[in-house]
């Protein structure tokens, strides 16, 4: 992948982990299967692309611009999402494993998270109004100063937030997942 631009273009089985892509601009490309563990990706801009059923954990991601790109049974371990460009910043996860991954100061406005394992994450600061985390496993993952207004954890679970410190203004939680916002009061409930 050297060129300078790439449009329209489906790239699949190809391993690049432990490499700079060259590329500067991917639009409208599908990547399927690929491996770009531990890659580097920084100062590239991908639009309306799709990842599917790719390794990107560890992928470095300093002034990379995400807009409107969908990963698709992806694996994105450690990987921080904060140092991506915030211009048009877009992304759709679904059945991906976001564990560990980092959010910090994100606008992810109206983002769908659907069947993710997002474990040890981290959304400080980060503005999720209006997202949806659809049945995602969120055990450990911090919320702190976080803008969770009109989110949608209904069918999420292991989430642990703390209404003081963060704006849940008409979040949608169910009533088993209300254990989730009383759990620094260390209390029982039968």
């Amino acid at each position: 992948m050297t060129e300078p631009f790439y449009d329209n273009k489906t790239f699949s089985g190809i391993d690049y982990s432990d490499k700079k892509l060259e590329t500067s601009e991917f639009d409208e490309c599908s990547f399927v299967n690929c491996n770009f563990t531990n890659g580097n990706f920084c100062n590239i801009s991908f639009i309306d692309c799709k990842f599917e059923g790719c390794n990107l954990s560890l992928v470095k991601l300093a002034g990379t611009g995400l807009k409107n790109v969908e990963f698709v049974s992806c694996k994105l371990i450690g990987v921080d999402f904060s140092v991506c460009n915030d211009l048009l910043f877009t992304v759709k996860f679904e059945k991906c494993n976001l564990e560990f991954s980092y959010f910090y100061k994100k606008k992810l406005k109206k983002t769908r998270f659907i069947d993710c394992k997002i474990k040890e994450a981290n959304f400080t600061e980060t503005d999720l109004t209006d997202s949806a985390f659809l049945q995602c496993d969120l055990s450990n993952t911090v919320f702190e100063r976080t803008i969770l207004k009109g989110v949608d954890f209904r069918t999420s679970y292991n989430y642990n937030i703390d209404p003081v410190v963060n704006i849940i203004k008409n979040a949608k939680f169910s009533y088993q997942g209300v254990i989730g916002l009383l759990y620094k009061h260390d209390i029982e409930i039968e």
